[in-house]
């Protein structure tokens, strides 16, 4: 079973992540900050990051830049959820690593569809 790991500082956007994700067979872990979600990636490293970018303690940015320098942290695929919409940002997210972007509220066939892309659904 695939696994992904939420990194969102908003509960409710987790709940409707980890809904759609199980509904598409993924075992789910949530972290409600980067260094949460850093620590979740050192007890076990997820197939997917599922990563919000304006987050307290770590942004996701943040977040991304210390994963890829990891051992394994070149492994997950990362969909960066966010409301950051401009080019730059795109940029700097792609730039930092980041697999996929999506913009936030998305809906199940959205997601569905940005997995697809990474080779995960």
């Amino acid at each position: 079973m695939k696994t992904c790991l939420i990194v969102d500082d908003s509960r409710v956007i987790r709940k409707v992540s980890r809904h759609i994700l199980e509904t598409l067979g993924f075992q789910v872990e949530e972290a409600e900050n980067g260094q949460e979600g850093l620590d979740r990636c050192t007890e076990a490293m997820p197939d997917v990051v599922l990563l919000d970018w304006n987050m307290p303690v770590m942004t996701g940015i943040e977040f991304i830049t210390q994963l890829r320098v990891r051992e394994g942290g070149d492994k997950p695929k990362v969909v960066f959820c966010t409301t950051e919409n401009d080019v730059a940002h795109i940029r700097e997210a792609i730039s930092a690593g980041a697999d996929e972007y999506v913009m936030k509220p998305f809906d199940h066939e959205t997601l569905q569809i940005k997995l697809q892309l990474v080779g995960m659904a």
